[in-house]
């Protein structure tokens, strides 16, 4: 395997091939995705490697005395060899990483093979290929979370024990001065936790991050502004705390600290600067000096690190794998936000000439990271993939054929605003279909809905509903993550479920959903993926005709902005915004190229939201999806161009198709609105509960569309195509 190295004498950097570690117990072996370049402590090694002898010795005045002790001790001679050995020597990079766990050691419970986990550690968080990592150095990552963004863990935790040693306070002023990674991340956990920030730092285009992430007010140094700033946010009285988060041999951050900080502030040191107190200054206000050391209590301890003791949580609330798991929990619920400060990814192969690149100045980061190689040889790593759940119906009694003229009695559980402006409208005046309940989690909704559709009663209690045998079809048209719950109780009922999308928010739920289906024999289930209905692309799709040969499809959706507050901004809850709404459109590839898709690709361009998607089909098709929240609003929301045989189908937003061959087809008029499909949806589905027949979309379709989408999630973390196996 590949480990970047550094000869501490030469200041050689090297991409060496190095043995692959073993697996010891208590510990796991895991394959890199990324690794985080800690463009403080890292380039002040690789710059100190690059001096003369005499410029290491003042740089390291600790290791001196070491010499001059081992001198008196040892003689000159042997303290020699014993120096030079140890300076010509490669010693390894690196100590934040994110990858997949390829081995598990024994005593090992709490992770599997093919986890995502992000690891700490100067010894065993390297960059390199494959790293052997201890149980107490290493925290699965939350569900959802990028590789990219988990990469960032120890660096995290190292400014979050900084801001713990800070015990900040809600309402009070924190002052950071230095705003490279460390102080960056420092002000975004601060402003987390309810403190105003202001920062410090002689680069403006640091300050501007740092305000942009949130700070209240950043400035130089030796900037009056930032003096006024205090003075006006603290009342004239000073900071309550000061954190240095900056390096060098300058004084000048403690000084400031010291003129700053109101009487018997707090000063917490995380960062490795000069530490000259001005006597008078620190003793006339009384101020707490304090040193957080590195990623929390545990650290340089071997029995905590090495041997896996953990400290009782009543005694150390928080260790150095606490603090990890803290952090990227933060990171997974959107509370902190790293992308911004990602500045640059290079390749792994690519290594020393990025850290060259830094030491120059050519590359200026706040911070980098090293992605490494998204496919394996088989016997180095086994490809990804996700299984796509078999469906199996069980004994139960199919779906009774009904009277053509009975009404279809329709239970709805929600009546938020999709409900209420896309669904309901539909079925509020159609023939052979009584709107019978309308289930909610408030009186006032549900009586709303009532009052404006016409359901003959409002109820708060979804037993009553599901157990009500007049009711042939629930509707659940809720939050995101309820959906796969309520269809399971709904079919375990005997209903029939229209569900809008997404049908589940992880394979679990998904596989909850098939289980009943199993269970109770019922699989009369529609999503709500209407595109596939809409008359324009319908007439499209019959006009381009049958394919010979394999087609290129690719889906742009400019899906723009969310409101701030939004529902959907809820990841930790309701999932991404793409697991949301992402099967729309998977499921519109998947209806025009006639097939389901056997495998996902996914990258990001712009953190959560901004989404490449490649999907490849069984006969070599393939349809790239590019959804994006950057665009402009003015553009449309969704064009798509299907190629194949010598023709295009494009369609512009639902407002006009259009059909290139042999002769050119373009879709008569602008409608009045654009029908992406409910109506004509809703119709077949009151169809197939009235007359017993099959449901709109076959319930494999449904289930392999939904995989593909959350597949997206483990493309997205693992940096490589995934392979969707199982029954098509």
């Amino acid at each position: 395997m590949k480990q970047v190295v550094q000869n501490y004498k030469s200041g050689e950097l090297a991409l060496l091939d190095v043995p692959v570690p073993g697996c010891k117990p208590g510990g796991v072996l895991v394959r890199t995705a990324y690794s985080l370049i800690s463009t403080g402590t890292e380039l002040m090694k690789v710059s100190e490697a690059g001096m003369s002898m005499v410029g290491k010795a003042r740089s390291r005045p600790d290791q001196v005395a070491k010499v001059v002790q081992s001198v008196a001790t040892n003689g000159v001679p042997a303290t020699y060899r014993k120096v030079m050995g140890k300076l010509d020597s490669y010693t390894p990079l690196g100590y934040s990483l994110c990858g997949v766990v390829e081995q598990v050691g024994a005593g090992i419970d709490d992770v599997k093979v093919g986890d995502l986990v992000a690891c700490a550690g100067n010894e065993h968080a390297l960059h390199a290929e494959l790293n052997w990592v201890p149980k107490n150095l290493y925290a699965p990552v939350p569900e959802g979370l990028q590789a990219r963004h988990a990469a960032f863990g120890t660096v995290g935790s190292i400014a979050m024990q900084g801001v713990r040693q800070g015990k900040s306070g809600l309402g009070e002023v924190a002052l950071v001065i230095g705003l490279g990674l460390i102080g960056q991340l420092v002000v975004q956990l601060l402003a987390a936790s309810g403190v105003r920030v202001v920062g410090v730092d002689p680069d403006p285009a640091r300050c501007e991050l740092a305000e942009r992430t949130g700070a209240v007010v950043c400035g130089d140094p030796e900037s009056a502004a930032v003096e006024k700033s205090v003075a006006e946010l603290t009342d004239g009285h000073g900071v309550d705390q000061v954190y240095l988060a900056a390096g060098g041999g300058s004084n000048q951050p403690v000084e400031l600290a010291a003129r700053l900080c109101r009487d018997r502030g707090r000063v917490v040191d995380i960062g490795k600067c000069r530490l000259d107190l001005p006597w008078n200054a620190y003793y006339e206000k009384e101020l707490d000096v304090r040193f957080s050391r590195s990623y929390g209590p545990g650290r340089y301890d071997p029995a905590y690190e090495l041997e896996g003791r953990d400290y009782p949580i009543g005694y150390v609330r928080w260790t150095e794998r606490r603090n990890l798991a803290c952090f990227l929990d933060l990171v997974a619920r959107g509370r902190v936000d790293v992308e911004p400060l990602v500045s640059h990814v290079a390749d792994f192969d690519d290594a020393v000439e990025t850290y060259r690149s830094l030491k120059d100045g050519d590359l200026k980061a706040v911070a980098v990271l090293f992605r490494y190689a998204e496919q394996k040889e088989a016997a180095e790593a086994p490809a990804v993939s996700v299984t796509v759940p078999t469906v199996r119906r069980g004994e139960g009694a199919p779906a009774p054929s009904r009277p053509a003229r009975t009404p279809v009695r329709l239970a709805f559980v929600g009546a938020g605003n999709y409900a209420s402006s896309m669904l309901l409208p539909h079925l509020a005046d159609r023939d052979q279909v009584a709107l019978s309940t309308v289930v909610t989690t408030t009186a006032l909704s549900g009586a709303n809905a009532k009052r404006k559709f016409g359901f003959a009663a409002a109820t708060t209690d979804l037993d009553a509903v599901l157990g009500d045998k007049s009711i042939d079809a629930v509707f659940v048209v809720t939050r995101h993550s309820s959906h796969a719950e309520l269809t399971r109780k709904a079919l375990l009922a005997g209903k029939t479920v229209f569900v809008e999308k997404p049908l589940a928010l992880s394979e679990d739920e998904l596989a909850g959903v098939l289980a009943a289906v199993e269970e109770s024999g019922n699989d009369r289930l529609q999503v709500g993926f209407n595109r596939r209905f809409a008359p324009l692309l319908q007439d499209a799709k019959e006009r381009f005709g049958e394919r010979t040969g394999p087609a290129n499809l690719r889906y742009l959706i400019n899906a723009g902005r969310l409101e701030h507050g939004s529902w959907y901004l809820q990841q930790g809850t309701e999932g991404s915004r793409f697991v949301g709404e992402g099967g729309h459109f998977i499921d519109t590839a998947s209806w025009l190229l006639g097939a389901d898709p056997v495998s996902v690709y996914a990258v990001d361009t712009s953190g959560d939201e901004d989404l490449q998607i490649v999907l490849r089909y069984p006969d070599g098709s393939t349809a790239t999806i590019s959804y994006v929240t950057t665009g402009a609003p003015s553009f449309p929301k969704e064009t798509l161009d299907l190629v194949a045989d010598g023709k295009v189908l494009r369609l512009d937003d639902f407002v006009r198709a259009s059909v290139y061959g042999r002769k050119r087809w373009v879709s008569s008029r602008l409608p009045k609105a654009r029908d992406k499909g409910q109506n004509a949806e809703l119709a077949s589905f009151i169809k197939a509960v009235r007359t017993g027949g099959p449901m709109p979309v076959p319930l494999e379709s449904l289930v392999a569309t939904t995989a593909a989408t959350l597949a997206v999630r483990a493309g997205l973390a693992g940096g490589a195509p995934v392979t969707l196996a199982g029954p098509r």
